[in-house]
């Protein structure tokens, strides 16, 4: 299934694209978002394949639609997990003049996340060192701590895409701001919908991209990944609980800007692309927030 939010009649509806069609979305009025479908485990699961099935549910054109963040907001900051593509490692280890560690988790705030066509305001007097990083994003549907890999998928509810814009200069010019370079607010799409895992054969089997105004900056796959998903899942639950409805960013593959030579950032005007195979495409523009 693939799961999404949208506006519609003065509020905010949840939907699913409706299998073997082009664009209709059926609403799953039942539910008031994507976290109380993901609360109502299978049961919920079931009644979605019910309503899709039925010819009576109400259904829309998605091409008509204004769609949200299909997860806004999780449950609890966004854990992200840094430096785990191999490539990328050793490229920002070359720019820090650091050798390559294994991930840093960190988190991003809440308040970071925008909708996955929405435009994106940048304050050059906040940061004019704002780059890009393609994710793929896990969001966790069963409740867990201390979880074994082999079973760490069971945890997953599905995925999804999200682009963890950072500013860098915050990042690291402030003594190490991670948290804080990534969570300026409402700089961070995700979408363009939550795929249940059953859609995803294998997640560490996808393509990732991300332009700049048609130009190709990122190209990797998830099986570059130094730790797979079922790893994140285990390695982020050692004594921690994940939440149902907690989102996982996976870390970034190489072509970030600030280690480009020269290195390159986003500026008002620019067109972004995020896209991870088999789940979608976010498209946003940059804008001055003046």
């Amino acid at each position: 299934m693939r799961l999404l939010m949208f506006k519609a009649d003065g509020g905010r509806r949840l939907g699913a694209l409706r299998p073997g069609t082009e664009g209709e979305v059926v609403e799953l009025s039942e539910f008031a978002d994507l976290r109380a479908l993901i609360d109502a485990g299978e049961t919920g699961l079931a009644q979605v394949r019910s309503t899709l099935s039925s010819a009576r549910a109400t259904s829309r054109r998605l091409a008509d639609l204004e769609l949200l963040a299909p997860l806004d907001p999780p449950r609890g900051n966004v854990i992200a997990i840094g430096r785990n593509y191999q490539k990328l490692a050793e490229e920002t280890a070359h720019v820090l003049d650091t050798e390559p560690s294994p991930p840093t988790i960190f988190t991003k705030a809440i308040t970071s996340l925008t909708d996955p066509f929405a435009d994106i305001a940048i304050d050059p007097s906040v940061s004019d060192r704002i780059d890009w990083e393609v994710e793929l994003a896990v969001v966790i549907g069963r409740r867990g701590a201390n979880i074994k890999r082999e079973r760490a998928l069971d945890h997953v509810f599905g995925f999804t895409v999200i682009n963890d814009v950072t500013a860098r200069d915050i990042q690291s010019d402030w003594g190490g701001q991670w948290f804080k370079g990534k969570s300026l607010d409402r700089t961070s799409p995700t979408g363009p919908w939550v795929v249940t895992k059953d859609e995803i054969e294998d997640p560490q089997a996808l393509k990732l991209w991300l332009r700049v105004n048609n130009s190709v900056k990122q190209e990797g796959n998830t099986r570059d990944m130094i730790h797979p998903v079922d790893a994140i899942v285990e390695w982020a639950s050692k004594g921690m609980t994940l939440l149902p409805g907690a989102m996982i960013a996976t870390g970034t593959p190489d072509g970030v800007g600030f280690a480009r030579t020269p290195p390159e950032f986003l500026k008002p005007g620019d067109v972004m692309e995020t896209e991870v195979q088999g789940i979608g495409r976010m498209r946003n523009r940059i804008v001055s927030a003046t």
